[in-house]
């Protein structure tokens, strides 16, 4: 478990790397939702996702436990932070991603002087192997979410979204292994519990969802069917998942053409180019728009890193 003073400290040690980023409003969306709804653009981070806090957090901490070479497996957001961190420091690092992650994701990762090895398409496949070469070449391995530096790094959203939005009354937050809304829960819970805060899952990679209502973790498989490539994790981690348990108040299913739908709806309305994993905290709250009337309503937008040749696949008439 994390708690807010490694969150606040990890702030401190972030601070020179990353991006505050700003909140957007949509008087359109807020209409059609029946709310106040503003999003916490980390879209607009630096390398395009939230993944750089947790990235940077770790990383720097690793060089100062002597590392010299980084390993990390990520769909693609995650290995582009940890490349541009370990870039700036100096630092060597190989990227193990899926065979197919986004191609704009992968020409990231080398534009920030990662190398790339694919594997298999699922993060239980390329964990270990990215493991496997931090073992051979005496490096040390970054995970996507499941380490104590990571979840407090993406905690530092939910730090600013407190700050940001005075009076906030629910947060929606995409879930894929749980680091980034572990960290926000933390940050928000041990700040003012009154807060609800809600997970978002695609109802074809409900992993964190089953693990909830079975009351342990429990792995799914078919995720990499998801538009939110993202979220496509087969199980919460071990350490993101009891504080998912202790905190989260709630999780919503999206399907896969609400997601659609939603990131259409961003595009075209706020000129916003988001990427489909964090169009489910939108489509969340459209989906349960009944529950949040007239509320003050922060959805995180997770990255907005989109193969321009997959646009099109992606995108839905709103008007439908």
């Amino acid at each position: 478990m994390i708690n807010l003073k490694e969150i606040q400290e990890a702030k401190k040690r972030i601070k020179d790397t990353i991006h505050e980023t700003p909140i957007l409003q949509s008087e359109q969306l807020s209409e059609q939702i029946g709310a106040q709804i503003f999003l916490k653009s980390e879209h607009l981070q630096k390398t395009g996702s939230f993944k750089i806090r947790g990235a940077t957090n770790r990383v720097k901490q690793a060089v100062d436990e002597g590392a010299k070479f980084i390993t990390a497996a990520s769909s693609g957001n995650h290995g582009q932070a940890v490349a541009y961190i370990s870039n700036q420091l100096g630092i060597p690092a190989t990227i193990v991603v899926p065979e197919d992650a986004t191609k704009s994701k992968v020409r990231a990762i080398e534009q920030y002087n990662g190398t790339v090895e694919y594997c298999g398409t699922t993060s239980a496949e390329r964990i270990p192997r990215a493991k496997e070469l931090a073992e051979q070449h005496g490096g040390i391995f970054v995970p996507p979410y499941d380490h104590p530096h990571i979840m407090a790094g993406q905690g530092t959203v939910g730090l600013e979204i407190l700050e940001q939005v005075k009076g906030v009354e629910v947060i929606y937050i995409p879930i894929g292994g749980g680091g980034l809304s572990s960290g926000i829960l933390t940050a928000v819970k041990e700040t003012n519990p009154d807060i609800k805060v809600i997970g978002v899952e695609p109802s074809i990679a409900n992993d964190v969802y089953l693990s909830l209502k079975n009351g342990e973790i429990t792995p799914v498989n078919g995720t990499e069917n998801s538009i939110a490539d993202g979220l496509r994790t087969t199980q919460p981690g071990d350490m993101t998942f009891p504080i998912l348990q202790k905190y989260l108040d709630d999780i919503v299913l999206v399907e896969e053409e609400e997601i659609k739908w939603a990131m259409s709806f961003v595009l075209e309305r706020m000129k916003q180019m988001i990427e489909p994993s964090s169009a489910t905290a939108v489509a969340a709250a459209i989906k349960e728009r009944d529950q949040i009337q007239g509320k003050k309503v922060v959805c995180v937008i997770s990255g907005g890193n989109v193969d321009i040749a997959t646009i099109s696949d992606l995108l839905v008439d709103t008007k439908r």
